[in-house]
């Protein structure tokens, strides 16, 4: 399965075209400070010199590994301050309005993408990191069924929020049921969430009982543990009274956006935590 890109193609064209405007050694300066260098066998298909060497450096990245997107967002993130500098002096440049809208294009880019300005660097958007590490997850052993989840999830999270409090419960379980069927597990859809999720933490021994007794902070990882069992419970609650699924009454209220990512933070959390440790226990 091919993996997903990090960085789209627009917003890569995009950034492309803002180093039109710039000399080329300014442009090999952006790309070497990230530890990024251009691949010079390549020919690329588009006008100027600019261009073609912006789209060098693109082809020496491979945009579904995040340590090569990090290098890059390294990039993307000067070009934004450079930007700002010069905006924040109107006396720079001539046309300072077409300047505002070129960052504005650009911050609109890597928002699409799922990035922000944050902390002093481009990073995941607020509740976006754990769906993309399970979509890089998905990828990896292949669930194509897991992807379409996570995919859905995001998209329903902020449009649905019934919908993806629904959704949340079930990516739970698509994610305990693939970590069972790996070990050769097939009877488990008598299971309910609850059942389900301490039968998977029994395989991959998180279960309170599996922590050796007088090792360090042996007492609060067992409550930590102990607590996913009521999360999972919330969770299956909350699904039968706001989720799909179910029937409503005439006068059934939807549920506040903020209990819908609620529902989704709790779900992704639960599912990144079991799947790192499924691949930390698999070596």
């Amino acid at each position: 399965m091919q993996s997903r890109e990090l960085i789209g193609p627009r917003t890569r064209t995009e950034f492309r075209e803002y180093f039109v405007g710039r000399i080329l050694r300014e442009i090999e300066s952006e790309f070497s400070s990230a530890g990024l260098k251009p691949d010079r066998d390549f020919e690329p298909e588009v006008g100027g010199q600019r261009r073609e060497f912006v789209e060098q450096y693109y082809n020496a990245i491979d945009f579904a590994n995040p340590a090569d997107v990090s290098k890059l967002l390294e990039v993307y993130y000067s070009v934004l301050l450079h930007l700002e500098s010069i905006i924040a002096d109107p006396g720079a440049h001539d046309d300072v309005p077409s300047l505002r809208r070129q960052h504005k294009r650009l911050l609109d880019c890597l928002k699409r993408d799922g990035y922000e300005p944050r902390d002093g660097k481009l990073r995941p958007s607020a509740g976006n990191s754990l769906l993309r590490h399970l979509t890089a997850t998905a990828e990896k052993i292949d669930a194509v069924y897991l992807e379409t989840q996570v995919e859905r999830l995001a998209e329903a999270v902020e449009r649905d929020p019934e919908l993806a409090i629904g959704q949340a419960k079930e990516l739970v379980e698509t994610c305990c049921k693939t970590i069972l069927n790996s070990y050769g597990d097939s009877d488990f859809d008598r299971l309910d969430l609850i059942r389900l999720v301490k039968e998977t933490m029994r395989r991959l021994k998180l279960l309170p009982s599996d922590i050796p007794s007088g090792s360090k902070g042996e007492k609060t990882v067992k409550a930590i543990l102990g607590n996913l069992a009521m999360i999972t419970q919330g969770m299956a609650e909350l699904r039968n009274l706001y989720g799909t699924g179910h029937g409503k009454p005439g006068q059934h209220r939807q549920i506040p956006k903020r209990h819908a990512r609620l529902a989704v933070g709790a779900a992704t959390t639960l599912a990144s935590f079991l799947f790192e440790t499924f691949e930390d226990r698999s070596g």
